[in-house]
């Protein structure tokens, strides 16, 4: 677990949230405007891979590097063999998420941005502090959405200041994607270069699926659903690709472990904190009850982490202004009775007719909930 910087915190998940109103730029609003053109900038400096593999080894051969600073000759020439590397890994990638999965073929990932910062946009997420009761933005397309993103951090922070002066709980973290829902081509960012393979996998699979499949007003299902078909398409990448055997896919089963441990802990830790919403008190006894508890679990956190954990990185849980907006996050992307998984399970394990049947959902509301549909189109109760 890593800070980015002072404001946000970088979740232990490939966290790729939709930036709201992105997608709406034509649509009238100082906030619509101002995120769409700013996108829109980023959209107008991407290059096609192609051309970054032909830059970088221009580069390479002048002694430069994407700035245009001179470089060793050997750094320059290993810096245009990892960019080969990741844009070979991206192409198979997306070979594997539209033939192998079935999600939606498009030139989604075939740009790239170079970028000076390790995060694409802050996100603000707030919530009631004495309970779970997200809260929600409205937007053009969209519609309702617990969550809001900013290119720029001060604004994270101005909106995340308006928020508390109405008594809520706010959490702004960093996202490195999203997805524009099929209104543009998302691009690639030149931080992604560092990722993990299973990372990589994971994160373009997530944002391909909610290209592929987005039911408007239906944030738990829609995040839910690209959660879980994200994490199970980079492992059967990992799997077809380096073999079950490989230390990259076990590393990938470390990590996989410890991030699931974590998640159990932040569940274990709200639903604590829900009977205590639930229960009788006032609102300033729950308050400070509240804060007791979090207290406790950080403390609690500490004394068993050796038990939980195989490696160092979620240390620093019991540093952070641990909320409701922050435990709600954890609570929209990972579902909590494992529908996805005992649906995946009991279906046969196939990922490309488990992503199918998700597409004949239909977005009508008459249609009725998304999950009852999706069972149904699997041949299996809800």
């Amino acid at each position: 677990m890593k800070y980015s910087s002072a404001f946000f915190l970088i979740l232990p998940m490939f966290a790729a949230a939709a930036l709201l109103g992105v997608i709406c730029a034509t649509c009238s609003g100082c906030y619509t405007l101002t995120q769409g053109t700013t996108m829109l900038g980023y959209l107008g400096r991407a290059v096609p891979l192609e051309s970054l593999l032909e830059n970088e080894a221009a580069n390479a051969a002048a002694g430069d590097n994407a700035a245009g600073e001179n470089l060793d000759p050997e750094v320059g020439i290993a810096e245009a063999e990892k960019t080969r590397r990741f844009v070979e890994r991206v192409q198979d990638i997306r070979r594997f998420a539209t033939g192998d999965i079935g999600l939606k073929m498009s030139k989604n990932y075939t740009r790239y941005v170079q970028l000076d910062r390790d995060y694409l946009a802050a996100v603000v997420s707030a919530s009631a502090r004495d309970s779970f009761t997200r809260h929600e933005w409205r937007f053009p397309v969209v519609g309702a959405m617990p969550y809001k993103g900013f290119f720029n951090a001060k604004d994270a922070r101005k909106e995340r200041a308006k928020l508390e002066k109405k008594d809520l709980d706010v959490w702004v973290r960093g996202v490195d994607a999203f997805s524009t829902l099929g209104w543009f081509r998302d691009p690639l960012y030149s931080y992604m270069r560092n990722y993990s393979a299973d990372r990589l996998a994971d994160l373009i699979i997530h944002e391909l699926l909610h290209a592929t499949v987005f039911i408007k007003g239906q944030v738990q299902f829609n995040e839910e659903l690209a959660e879980f078909v994200g994490s199970e398409g980079a492992r059967l990448y990992m799997e077809s690709r380096f073999g079950a055997d490989s230390d990259e896919y076990q590393a990938m089963f470390a990590h996989d472990e410890d991030n699931q441990a974590y998640v159990t802990f932040i569940r274990e830790l709200a639903a604590e904190l829900d009977v205590l919403y639930a229960g009788n008190a006032d609102r300033e006894e729950k308050l400070r009850e509240k804060e007791r508890i979090i207290n406790a679990a950080k403390d609690r956190f500490d004394a068993e982490y050796e038990s939980r954990f195989s490696s160092d990185n979620y240390r620093g849980f019991s540093e952070l202004p641990v909320n409701n907006a922050y435990l709600e996050l954890y609570r929209l992307y990972y579902a909590g009775d494992n529908f996805f998984a005992d649906l995946y399970e009991r279906s046969g394990r196939n990922l490309s007719a488990f992503v199918a049947a998700a597409k004949t959902i239909s977005k009508k509301r008459a249609a009725g909930d998304p999950r009852t549909q999706f069972a149904k189109a699997l041949g299996l109760a809800p």
